[in-house]
């Protein structure tokens, strides 16, 4: 089965979407889901610093890893690179929509939405709020949800691919 490429986003690419490339890669890979998953923002201002000191401290203390997440501003290049690019809020989903070039196969949508009755909360941004271990419950919702549709995908995937083989080893 292929690969599934995700790109989480928010504003800075400090708190929110660092937090959820490190939960989704620890949920993902005890799910053995071969991912590949990356954060950026649509505002950075900050290249290259890693994530706030208290989005590794709140994630920390539950386990998931930070190491080696840097910031980068969302690219056009990501459209073709990923399979899903997902915002943590409303205002960053418009940006990224914005963004997306004519054609772009990538997925775009908010985190929450993978969250069933989360279906319309946004992740506030704890930047300025400090409300850390807030966005990171609503993070773990939808990074579970997320985990959860992407193996239903890939068991139907995987399911064709074997009804597909069937006949032809017959």
């Amino acid at each position: 089965m292929p690969v599934k490429r995700i790109l989480f986003v928010c504003h800075g690419n400090l708190c929110r979407s660092p937090m959820a490339e490190g939960v989704f890669r620890r949920m993902a890979a005890e799910a053995g889901l071969a991912v590949l998953a990356e954060s950026a923002g649509t505002g950075v201002w900050t290249g290259g610093a890693p994530p706030d000191l208290r989005a590794f401290e709140a994630t920390e203390a539950r386990g998931y890893s930070l190491e080696g997440i840097r910031s980068r501003r969302l690219a056009a290049a990501d459209f073709s690179t990923f399979d899903h690019v997902i915002a943590m809020d409303r205002a960053n989903l418009a940006v990224v929509r914005r963004l997306a070039p004519a054609g772009s196969s990538a997925e775009t949508g908010l985190l929450l939405r993978h969250a069933g009755r989360w279906l319309r909360v946004q992740i506030p941004d704890p930047y300025t709020d400090g409300r850390f271990d807030h966005a990171l419950d609503l993070i773990e919702r939808g990074c579970r949800g997320l985990v959860a549709s992407l193996q239903r995908k890939t068991a139907a995937q995987r399911e064709q691919y074997v009804s597909a083989a069937v006949p032809k080893l017959r």
